[in-house]
């Protein structure tokens, strides 16, 4: 059995390598743009010649527009040649973003440009989980694993290539000097894009600008530009340029045509099949608005909502700890030299990557749901030990480096038991990114809200709180799809699919498509 799995997979990934390679590259992109904001903030208020408190609103500017490009995602999932062009668009994007913020020398400038790169981001990420989730189905798993392992990829690399070029000592030269270490201080506080704390800190504003940092982000435009050109090259093997692509084509049209030559492997060629798959999968808000939403079984709207409930805490505790484990670490009672509490953000993105690696095998080998249950487990078990030990700096690094490991997989996981609980008929990927993005943002600003009034101690137990949430959830999804799995066995058909239709009951993502296809045959008789 195992061996049959193994040939299915490689049958897929030699069917699709190009797709996929493509869409990891577009994720290492992703990655990019993740973690090169906070260290090069301090130079980038020299360059606009901004406060501290000014040049913070840029944190929200990003990640603000990254929510919204998760929202909006979903609407270039129509056909395949609006989904490779829009993620075309957004990593060209990210590359023309990085030329140009050098050039942005006022505040709202900046803003804008990151405000543009948090859009393209979100597009990103919702059309690159869909794709491989729609390629691959239930052997997802491994996919995207290996995807989300390149966003830690990215968000290793665009540290390390600013760093050479990062200032010392104030950018701005003024009538006395800062510190070197205290701005290095402020430096690894403002990685963990910390917006609290900073009123009493004084830089100029006003004086010479002297700063390298332009040299790292043109490095990184040119790094990127292989990934929307790789898009081209896929697009033109796929003839699916304006000159002689099929405007019907849907989503994954060659991908099902790919899949025909590996049938000794399990799979038949089905025409049937065929137009149910690229019926599937459309934006967030039309998915679930049309067709006939009341006859749907509850379980169904309930396995959307708690998946998404469980990364919007998963990677609600990703951002909140990624944004304040330094301003915990040099609080009392821990007081970490600065420069050392600054490797714990690394830690913790270097185990984050090393977690999704490690898990690529493990996927091959173990069902989402069990990989889940691990991981939520290990979660709640290393915060609970991190409040126990909460005098201990070595185990600060200990916990940090087995956290990064444990919450890694949650994310592709979730994304793939969900997808497999609906039979890839809901829009479960387009809700769970949006989620997730939700969750990193809003519980980040909590999270440094109540640190501020409440103390650095608050910081592990509001972990552990969103920990056990997002626990609680998990166990109300699989309860939950134990009971929507009985709905629709109880229902007459041989496919789940087969079931909800004969039943009068229209999967939600095919009553869209139809009424798209009902206007587009309105649109071709209307003169």
């Amino acid at each position: 059995m195992k061996q049959l799995l193994n040939e299915r997979i490689c049958a897929l990934f030699r069917s699709n390598w190009q797709h996929t390679l493509t869409y990891w590259s577009v994720f290492f992109s992703f990655g990019l743009c993740v973690a090169f904001l906070g260290p090069t903030i301090l130079d980038l208020r020299c360059q606009t010649q901004s406060t501290l408190q000014e040049i913070t609103l840029v944190f929200f500017s990003q990640q603000f527009f990254l929510f919204i490009g998760s929202t909006i995602g979903g609407f270039f999932s129509k056909t395949l040649v609006s989904s490779l062009s829009a993620l075309a668009v957004s990593s060209l994007t990210i590359s023309v973003v990085f030329a140009v913020i050098p050039l942005c020398h006022k505040l709202l400038l900046l803003a804008f440009a990151l405000a543009v790169s948090g859009l393209a981001m979100g597009i990103i990420d919702t059309i690159s989980n869909l794709q491989l989730v729609k390629i691959y189905q239930k052997d997802s798993t491994v996919f995207l694993q290996a995807l989300h392992f390149f966003v830690g990829l990215g968000a290793l690399v665009s540290p390390l290539i600013a760093d050479p070029f990062l200032s010392e000592t104030s950018c701005v030269i003024g009538n006395s000097s800062t510190n070197a270490t205290s701005l290095r201080h402020l430096r690894n506080k403002l990685a963990g894009r910390h917006l609290h704390n900073v009123s009493s800190v004084h830089l100029h504003t006003d004086g010479e600008v002297v700063t390298n940092v332009s040299y790292a982000f043109w490095i990184m435009a040119v790094i990127n530009l292989p990934v929307p050109i790789a898009i081209l090259i896929l697009m033109y093997r796929e003839r699916l340029f304006v000159c002689g692509s099929d405007p019907g084509r849907r989503l994954l049209d060659g991908d099902v045509l790919a899949m025909k030559t590996w049938g000794t492997t399990g799979l038949t060629e089905d025409a049937g099949h065929q137009k149910e798959t690229s019926r599937s999968h459309v934006g967030l808000f039309g998915c679930c608005l049309l067709g006939n939403a009341h006859s749907f079984p509850l379980s169904f709207f309930g396995i959307h909502i708690l998946g998404g409930l469980v990364l919007f805490f998963s990677d609600g505790i990703v951002g909140s700890y990624t944004g304040f484990v330094y301003t915990y670490a040099v609080a009392p009672p821990m007081n970490l030299p600065h420069k050392t509490a600054g490797y714990l953000t690394c830690v913790f993105w270097a185990a984050i990557t090393a977690g999704r690696l490690s898990a690529i095998p493990l996927s091959y080998r173990f069902k989402p749901v069990r990989l889940l249950s691990v991981s939520q487990v290990g979660v709640i078990v290393t915060l609970l030990l991190l409040l126990i030990f909460s005098n201990s700096s070595v185990f600060l690094f200990i916990g940090t480096c087995c956290l990064g490991l444990f919450i890694s997989s949650i994310f592709p996981c979730t994304l793939a038991f969900t997808e497999d609980i609906l039979e890839y008929k809901g829009c479960a990927t387009t809700v769970m990114v949006t989620s997730a993005g939700m969750g990193e943002m809003v519980l980040q600003v909590l999270v440094g809200l109540v640190m501020h009034n409440q103390g650095s101690f608050s910081f592990l137990l509001c972990g552990m709180i969103f920990g056990c949430l997002g626990f609680a959830f998990f166990v109300l999804l699989f309860f939950v799809q134990q009971s929507h799995k009985n709905f629709m066995e109880a229902l007459p058909g041989d496919s789940p699919a087969e079931r909800l239709e004969e039943n009068g009951i229209e999967t939600c993502s095919a009553a869209v498509l139809n009424s798209w296809d009902t206007s587009e045959q309105k649109a071709s008789i209307d003169p």
